[in-house]
């Protein structure tokens, strides 16, 4: 079987050697086929790279090493700036 990748932006990595990310899917509701966002964090092991909130980073699916780390950094995608994002979206500092 495969392993699963993903790629998604990196919301918290306030942990040692773990990072939440965020990954965002569009999927169209049954009933009224409208286009949705649903959002799902995932935490990964970070594999020795040091990435911080705002990253896209692609992640991979392993065996469980915890309760809920289940995916493994692969990559840091591009690296990105969260107050960078907020003030361009108009949200606070």
């Amino acid at each position: 079987m495969a392993k699963k990748q993903l790629i998604g932006i990196v919301k918290s990595a306030k942990m040692q050697q773990t990072v939440v990310v965020m990954i965002e899917r569009k999927v169209q509701h049954p009933l009224y086929k409208k286009m949705i966002r649903i959002n799902k964090a995932f935490k990964a092991d970070t594999n020795g790279l040091t990435s911080k909130a705002g990253d896209r980073v692609k992640i991979e699916q392993i065996s469980p090493m915890s309760k809920g780390k289940t995916f493994k950094v692969i990559e840091i995608v591009t690296e990105g700036d969260v107050a960078v994002k907020k003030v361009l979206k108009g949200g606070k500092k």
